[in-house]
């Protein structure tokens, strides 16, 4: 009987045991779910952050293109030189605002370059506009790829059983990249 009992308690340590394996793997495998989501979002907006570089150093270039054929403000530049500074350190919140700000340049450019008959068949203004639109469709695709990681990422700190690791490790949710309703709106570029 001694040695029934002394079976039965090895086969439940042992159940025991792994259990506590597979509990400990899951939690390793949600932690690590956390951290691979948070990479690739990392890695996101720092692709954003290149593409809304880029679309400056266009602006800054249609900028001086156009100020040949207009008297465009010496403070546009300026707007345009502070934003990408601004851009490496920037976050997805600070993101929003950027892209407010570069919208809102890129918007009064085409307001000029459309005052001006010449400007428009300028192929040079032409090959950046086109170089632009580009980079436009670059920054949609990559705000909704890292809207896809943060929503994952965010759904993972909600739920059962990874919201209990999300919790204890300090996890807190990501920010999406919400560009406003009045600039989601790809700006036309065509003359």
């Amino acid at each position: 009987m001694t040695a029934l009992v002394d079976i039965i308690s090895l086969v439940l340590i042992a159940v025991v045991v792994l259990i506590v394996i597979g509990v400990a793997a899951a939690g390793i495998s949600i932690y690590n779910r956390f951290f691979s989501l948070k990479n690739s979002a990392e890695a996101t907006v720092g692709q954003v952050k290149v593409a809304m570089k880029k679309r400056l150093d266009m602006i800054e270039q249609l900028l001086g293109a156009v100020k040949s054929y207009a008297a465009f403000e010496k403070e546009t530049l300026t707007e345009v030189t502070a934003m990408r500074s601004r851009i490496g350190s920037a976050g997805p919140g600070d993101l929003n605002e950027l892209e407010r700000e570069s919208r809102s340049v890129l918007g009064r450019l085409l307001a000029v370059a459309e005052n001006y008959p010449d400007l428009k068949t300028s192929q040079t203004v032409q090959n950046l506009m086109s170089a632009v639109q580009g980079v436009e469709d670059e920054i949609a695709r990559h705000r909704y790829t890292y809207n896809n990681i943060a929503q994952q990422y965010n759904t993972m700190t909600d739920t059962v059983p990874s919201n209990l690791i999300a919790g204890v490790m300090g996890f807190k949710k990501l920010d999406y990249l919400e560009f406003g309703e009045e600039i989601e709106r790809v700006p036309t570029i065509a003359f």
